[in-house]
């Protein structure tokens, strides 16, 4: 079994955020890999590993990144797969504006999608949209989850049907 889906990490402090897209793509069975990466403290492992996902049958690739955030970019800047960018709080974060804007000011021809700050499960589901266009499987697998949502929320509806207020109106 190959990964078709690369998660990684600027450090292993990004892991709480990150491992909300691992637990997403398992429950999808969706096969992946997680990693570290340092665009800043390993930056020709990063620049080796942008050139040579697609070799690995990697599809799409979601980085997280905190503070500077450059892991993202630069992936994005050495490969053609889709980046899916996570902005990650991290300590040393201005409120987590910093990550957000580096992640999402790329120039004009590297693009990276972004999700929210700490959006890794939000990553990991539009990475599995972009491989159902090509598996039925996880196409069916995405109406599923989609559907539960959905029912999730008709069940919230008729469960605030039982609570009770004096000057409520139905």
């Amino acid at each position: 079994m190959q990964a078709l889906v690369s998660i990684i990490m600027g450090s292993t402090s990004d892991m709480p955020v990150m491992e909300q897209a691992a637990r997403f793509l398992d429950e999808m069975e969706i096969p992946f890999e997680i990693n570290a990466l340092s665009a800043h403290r390993t930056p020709e492992r990063v620049m080796e590993f942008s050139e040579n996902a697609h070799k690995k049958g990697v599809k799409v690739i979601i980085a997280g990144a905190g503070g500077a955030a450059h892991l993202p970019g630069v992936v994005a800047a050495g490969t053609t797969l889709p980046v899916i960018g996570v902005p990650v709080r991290s300590s040393l974060s201005i409120d987590g504006w910093d990550s957000i804007l580096s992640i999402l000011q790329m120039p004009a021809g590297i693009p990276v999608a972004t999700v929210a700050l700490d959006g890794a499960r939000n990553a990991a589901i539009l990475a599995a949209q972009i491989l159902a266009h090509t598996d039925e499987n996880i196409q069916q697998k995405l109406v599923q989850f989609k559907n539960d949502l959905k029912k999730k929320v008709i069940k919230a509806n008729d469960d605030l049907k039982e609570v009770h207020f004096r000057f409520r109106v139905f």
